[in-house]
């Protein structure tokens, strides 16, 4: 016992281990930086999208369902994450590889991911969870419905898109308020793999997504997107025949062409993956003057969520960890005391811990004041009283947007995912896809009687969802 570096190693190792995310626990980091190349400072006054600008940036993709041991090749949603380091302070775009989710209220979140989590008596995974589930909740068949499509198993992040997903809102230097959506199109191009393309990577390895996205930064090929917004006066919310805050719904190019802002470029591996990727702590809670939130139940709860998820997972002050620590001189706080406080925020004068004080401790600058947000009090202003809204949006995507050698993938992959279902959950399943369209149900009732064998996918920039947003 008296060797104490004995006793001081193993101690240590003891406690190398964190709390892995309970929701994306497996995923893939990269650093790098954001060019603003248009000018949209007339819906904005964020100093992160003046022209020229350009901004660091750290960057994290993700499964939703697998452990922190899953494999990287499995048909998931994948998460896409970017923290900006303005100016002003940290940007936190917490999204996804799809434009969409799965449920419009947060209250019913936790429900869903313990779908996709492990069975509490078999501790497998349960299709049989996730269909139930699903066939409850009609307005998920327009993600499942991407899922299960071409698009279900991403390559690596350099061939996938990124969105915000969310409605978040904009405002310019006069005080005017715009909704915005973000987009982020990858300049790769598209690259997917079949269910049996994936179980042969899986085979030879687990993480073919860590070693794509490493191996391309390490050799120079670095990967971009191409930013883009959707803009929305604030007034015309009101005039939509859909939910403009709806987490499910997308809104159309049409009526709300895509905006080019800018260009993210990630350019180098992190030197130490834990304390850059497995510390990173994004949440929407993060924002800037000039950025703002929207009526979206979903972005509401998860304001609160992803920052108190932080604070159990990394503890106390997780914001001052090197990932998450602003960039800014200007960003402040009077956060004292609690575990692992390996940090000073005295302001040069150890009196000034509270506020106000008389010290010249840092004060509240009432020039970055958010404009008021207009609410009329109405709770049902946005509520979808016709029975099809659900329905509309995935039977544009399936009747309009795939072709029949895209639908019949999506029927042969779903009915392999449904296959360990009981038949009282596929016929409630089937119920819902036959809202969307009757050759939807047919096209899966016909592939679970006779599976077929995949075809290659191909390698397109202008697949189902792309045209589909």
């Amino acid at each position: 016992m008296q060797d104490y570096q004995l006793i001081e190693k193993l101690a240590h190792q003891n406690r190398e281990r964190i709390p892995e995310r309970a929701v994306h626990a497996k995923g893939w980091g990269a650093q790098g930086k954001f060019t603003v190349t248009h000018d949209i400072t007339k819906y904005t006054c964020a100093k992160v999208f003046r022209p020229g600008t350009t901004t660091e940036v750290l960057a994290r993709w993700s499964t939703v369902a697998g452990e922190m041991g899953a494999a990287d090749t499995e048909r998931d949603v994948r998460g896409f994450s970017l923290k900006f380091y303005t100016p002003d302070g940290n940007w936190d775009l917490v999204g996804n590889n799809t434009p969409i989710f799965f449920v419009r209220d947060a209250y019913k979140f936790p429900d869903f991911i313990r779908t996709q989590k492990r069975h509490p008596k078999t501790n497998m995974r349960s299709p049989e969870a996730m269909f139930d589930f699903w066939a409850a909740q009609p307005e998920s068949v327009h993600q499942v419905t991407i899922l299960m499509s071409d698009r279900g198993i991403p390559v690596n992040p350099m061939h996938m898109n990124g969105y915000g997903s969310h409605t978040f809102s904009f405002w310019n230097e006069a005080g005017e308020r715009f909704w915005v959506k973000f987009h982020f199109k990858t300049q790769q191009g598209h690259k997917y793999y079949t269910n049996k393309e994936a179980e042969e990577v899986i085979g030879r390895t687990r993480e073919a997504t860590q070693e794509d996205l490493y191996n391309a930064i390490d050799t120079g090929n670095f990967p971009k997107w191409t930013m883009f917004v959707q803009i929305m006066p604030e007034a015309d919310a009101d005039k939509q025949d859909f939910n403009p805050f709806d987490l499910t719904k997308v809104w159309p190019h049409g009526a709300f062409p895509l905006i080019e802002v800018g260009e993210l470029e990630m350019n180098r591996n992190p030197d130490n993956y834990f304390q850059m990727v497995e510390n990173a702590a994004y949440s929407p809670s993060n924002v800037v003057p000039g950025i703002g939130y929207s009526p979206d139940k979903m972005l509401q709860a998860r304001v609160f969520s992803y920052a108190d998820a932080h604070r159990y997972r990394l503890g106390t002050h997780y914001e001052m960890l090197p990932a998450n620590a602003p960039k800014a001189a200007n960003v402040n706080h009077y956060h004292k005391d609690g575990p692992m406080r390996f940090f000073t925020n005295d302001f040069g004068n150890p009196d000034a811990y509270y506020e106000p004080n008389q010290y010249g401790g840092p004060v509240a600058d009432p020039s970055v004041k958010e404009p008021p947000l207009r609410i009329d009090g109405d709770a049902d202003r946005y509520h979808q009283d016709h029975v099809d809204a659900d329905y509309v949006q995935p039977r544009a995507l399936y009747t309009e947007v795939m072709d029949q050698a895209e639908r019949d993938r999506l029927h042969s992959n779903m009915a392999a995912a449904m296959a360990p279902c009981s038949d009282a959950v596929k016929e409630r399943w089937y119920a819902v896809l036959g809202r969307v369209h009757p050759d939807y149900e047919a096209g899966v009732r016909a592939a679970a009687k006779s599976p077929k064998e995949e075809n290659a996918l191909p390698v397109d920039s202008d697949t189902p969802v792309e045209a589909a947003e």
